[in-house]
């Protein structure tokens, strides 16, 4: 008997996974992670993608589709388990108390990512959006029956957050010291198969650059917590003395309608426009690329570039283009002090410069794009790291866990408890407490959703008290 014949066979179970923003052809790092883990799991499992923007997107091996919030329950009810990202547990307080195993996936830390998000906004705005943040983030940690983050970094991270939370106890202690089957890092992660060109996307096709130039790519939306601003100011350094030098960024409009452009995206279009490199040194494509024509623009670049400022955002964040800079075998040029930065160093997959160093991103820049023998070892060193990030190899914790899936073993320890508190509920709350929590999820929704979700998730109210 060969081992493959000898091994149990897996349970086929119903997992449902959940995502706040738009599954399309055209879709930003949720979706696309809320997809890989989808088709990670569909092996093995029956899987339905819910997402409660919009969904033109059919599933490949699994089911998509766009809810109303009237439509979640029952959706949780028929699984057995459920994947969460972003913001739903606050929404949904009867989540607290369902039966089905919940997995929550912790890899944006996003209480701190509103600290920027929200950074230009009025005052009364930004502590409103941090109070909702850190609510969600409350109730996902009480509730989570196994949590997933992006890094070793971002672990530490989560791990004191679940001690402060009171899910570090004798219970899961006890259940496993380590804690791994509490908390996995499951990064975000690139296709095993290599990137094909269809077509050429960038070089000899976007006016201004031409077939033998050399294509700086910035791959992926432009936010506050990023510095572009510092790139492009290297390139006007540049183009002094690689005259073919050109900084293409890659999507400027997010393809969900309901996130905004950020106050560094105009800084950055404004700041081009200044030292006159639009059109031909530093090229925007306004619209966002479609998930599956991306391989066609990273083959056409030369360098991937991932630019940020130093504060607490970086250093537990995780670049998610990063990992496409990797399946596509490009050189990375990136700031110091994040987790990425530590691998581009020790791999040698690319350099790392300063924050703000105007001069030293051009150095590197112009090592990467001229010197042919460091970029060909550089590229080299990218194939052999970019094995270790495919989605089969990050999304393994997740695979195996559904083929066991549990509760967690402080899940009675819980049972019956408010959220706040892990104090028995004694009564029901005051009318002003419940007016307080009807405006925070009147707000959440509107974040999420827009003016739609919020009549929607009024009607259900409506409807539920009749």
């Amino acid at each position: 008997m060969t081992a493959e014949a000898a091994a149990p066979a897996v349970t086929r179970r119903r997992v449902l996974v959940v995502t706040l923003d738009t599954i399309a052809d055209r879709m930003a790092g949720p979706a696309i992670r809320a997809w890989e883990i989808a088709r990670a799991l569909s092996d093995e499992h029956d899987v339905r993608v819910v997402t409660f923007g919009r969904c033109t997107r059919d599933g490949e091996g699994f089911v998509t589709e766009h809810i109303d919030v009237s439509d979640f329950r029952a959706r949780v009810e028929a699984s057995d388990v459920v994947v969460i990202q972003g913001f739903v547990f606050n929404a949904f307080a009867w989540l607290q108390e369902c039966e089905q195993v919940l997995v929550v996936d912790l890899y944006d830390p996003f209480h701190i990512e509103t600290l920027e998000v929200d950074r230009y906004k009025p005052a009364a705005e930004r502590e409103r959006a941090l109070d909702f943040a850190l609510g969600e983030l409350r109730d996902q940690l009480r509730r989570g029956d196994f949590f997933l983050c992006a890094s070793r970094r971002q672990r530490d991270l989560w791990l004191g957050q679940l001690a402060g939370a009171g899910r570090l106890n004798p219970d899961t202690y006890d259940d496993d010291p380590s804690m791994r089957s509490l908390l996995a890092i499951a990064p975000f992660g690139s296709p095993a198969e290599r990137p094909v060109q269809r077509r050429h996307a960038i070089k000899g096709v976007v006016p201004g650059i031409g077939e033998d130039d050399k294509v700086v790519l910035w791959g992926g939306g432009v936010y506050n917590w990023f510095d572009p601003l510092t790139l492009v100011r290297a390139v006007d350094v540049l183009r002094a003395r690689v005259p073919e030098v050109r900084l293409y960024f890659l999507g400027m409009r997010h393809p969900n309608p309901d996130v905004p452009e950020m106050a560094v995206a105009a800084r950055c279009r404004e700041l081009a426009e200044e030292l006159g490199l639009v059109g031909t040194h530093v090229f925007f494509n306004e619209d966002w690329v479609r998930y599956e024509d991306r391989a066609d623009y990273l083959l056409d670049a030369d360098v991937g570039a991932s630019c940020h400022f130093l504060h607490v955002e970086t250093e537990f964040s995780f670049r998610t283009r990063i990992l496409d800079y990797l399946w596509a075998g490009l050189p990375i040029v990136a700031t110091e002090g994040d987790g990425f930065a530590e691998l581009i160093d020790a791999e040698g997959i690319g350099r790392t410069v300063p924050a703000e160093d105007v001069d030293a991103l051009a150095d590197a820049l112009e090592t990467m794009l001229v010197d042919t023998a460091a970029a060909a070892d550089v590229r080299a060193a990218v194939e052999r790291v970019a094995r270790s990030f495919t989605w089969p190899v990050v999304l393994e914790p997740l695979v195996e866990f559904c083929r066991a899936p549990r509760r967690a073993a402080d899940a009675a320890r819980w049972a019956g408890t408010a959220v706040d508190a892990p104090a028995p509920r004694t009564a029901a709350p005051s009318r002003v407490r419940r007016l307080v929590a009807d405006a925070r999820s009147a707000w959440r929704h509107l974040r999420a959703g827009g003016p739609r979700q919020v009549v929607s998730k009024v009607r259900w109210r409506l409807a539920r008290r009749r």
